[in-house]
C-alpha cells in the first residue's frame, strides 16, 4: 500500500471517528429543544463580536508571521500574508495539518520567498503555540485550583491506582523496562522511531530559539500574547450570548477555551467531535445542562468554522486578483 493511500485512509479514519463522536454526543438530544435554544436563547450580537475577535487574532498572527519571515529574506506584504494565513486555515478544514504547508506554498508563490524557509518559520509558530497553550493550561489550573481539587477529592477514586504504584508489581515492571533498555539500547538508538523523535526535538529547539533574529522582540512577544488573549475572548464573549453561561465567570471561560483547544488539536477536520466533546464536558462540569451545553458547542464551533470557510474562500478568490499585475 503506497503512502498516498495510507494517508487518505488515515484522514478518513479520523474524520469517521470525529463524526461518530459527534453522533454519540447528539443522538439523545431533542432536536426541537436545541432549535428552541438557538432561536430564542442566543444573543447573536455576542456571536458576531466573537467572530470579530477571531478575525483580529488572525490579523495579529499575520503580523507576527511577517516578523518571523523578515530576517530570513524580506518582509512580505501584509495583504498577501493575511490571505495566505486564511487559505491555510481553510486547508486545515479539508485536511488536518495541510494548512501549514498550504499557506507557505501560497506566500512562496506570490512573494517569491523560499518555501523551505517559510516552513521553518511555521515550525517556530507551532512551538510558540504549544508553549502558550501549556501556559494557558497552567493558568486555568491555578485560577480554578479549588474547583478541580474538590472534584478530584470528592468525585474521583485513586485508591486502586495508588495501590498499584505501591505494589511489588509496579517495581517489577520498572525493573523489567530498565533492563530491556540497557540490553537493547543499541537497537533502540539505531531505530527509525528514535531518529524521528530526535528530529522532532531538534526542530522544537530550532523553532524555540529562531525568534532571536526577530528585529522587534517586544512587539513579537506582544503579538504572541495578544493572539491567545483574542482566542480566549473569542470563546468568552460567547458566554454572554447565552443565559445559562453569562454568569459562569472568566475561570469557566478559560477552562472551555483551553480544553476546547485540546479538542481542536485532534487530527480531525475542524476538530469535529473532539471539540464538541471537550466543550460539552467542561460546561457540564460547571453545572450547565446537557442540551444547553450541546447547543453552545454546536453554535460556537459552527460560527467560528463558518467564518474560516467564508474568509478562506474569499482569500482564494482575492489573492490572484490582488497580484494580477505580478
Amino acid at each position: 500500500m503506497n503512502k498516498s493511500i495510507q494517508k487518505s485512509l488515515r484522514i478518513l479514519f479520523f474524520l469517521s471517528l470525529g463524526i461518530i463522536i459527534l453522533w454519540w454526543l447528539y443522538k439523545d438530544q431533542n432536536p426541537e429543544e436545541l432549535l428552541h435554544i438557538l432561536k430564542k436563547d442566543v444573543g447573536y450580537g455576542w456571536i458576531l463580536l466573537s467572530l470579530l475577535m477571531g478575525l483580529l487574532s488572525h490579523i495579529s498572527r499575520t503580523i507576527r508571521w511577517q516578523m518571523l519571515i523578515e530576517p530570513i529574506e524580506k518582509r512580505p506584504g501584509t495583504i498577501n500574508t493575511f490571505l495566505a494565513v486564511m487559505i491555510g486555515y481553510l486547508a486545515n478544514l479539508a485536511i488536518p495539518r495541510m494548512g501549514e504547508i498550504s499557506r507557505c506554498g501560497v506566500l512562496s508563490k506570490y512573494e517569491d520567498i523560499s518555501f523551505s524557509r517559510l516552513v521553518g518559520t511555521v515550525v517556530t509558530e507551532r512551538v510558540l503555540d504549544i508553549i502558550m497553550l501549556l501556559l494557558s493550561l497552567g493558568l486555568m489550573i491555578a485560577l480554578q485550583y479549588n474547583v478541580f481539587s474538590d472534584f478530584v477529592n470528592n468525585k474521583m477514586d485513586f485508591s486502586g491506582l495508588s495501590a498499584f504504584f505501591s505494589s511489588w508489581w509496579f517495581g517489577l515492571i520498572v525493573l523489567f523496562l530498565l533492563t530491556a533498555f540497557f540490553v537493547f539500547r543499541k537497537n533502540i538508538l539505531a531505530s527509525q522511531m528514535y531518529f524521528k523523535l530526535k528530529g522532532l526535538w531538534q526542530k522544537f529547539k530550532e523553532g524555540l530559539f529562531s525568534y532571536k533574529n526577530v528585529k522587534n522582540k517586544p512587539l513579537f512577544l506582544l503579538h504572541t500574547l495578544l493572539i491567545y488573549i483574542l482566542y480566549f475572548l473569542m470563546i468568552y464573549v460567547c458566554f454572554f450570548g447565552f443565559p445559562f453561561t453569562k454568569d459562569l465567570g472568566m475561570g469557566a471561560g478559560l477552562a472551555v477555551f483551553v480544553l476546547g483547544s485540546f479538542g481542536m488539536v485532534a487530527p480531525v477536520q475542524g476538530g469535529i467531535g473532539p471539540y464538541h466533546f471537550m466543550v460539552i464536558s467542561t460546561l457540564l462540569f460547571f453545572g450547565v445542562k446537557a442540551p444547553q451545553a450541546a447547543a453552545f458547542a454546536l453554535l460556537v464551533h459552527g460560527s467560528l468554522n463558518g467564518m474560516i470557510v467564508v474568509t478562506g474562500l474569499l482569500s482564494l478568490v482575492a489573492i490572484p486578483l490582488v497580484n494580477k499585475n505580478e
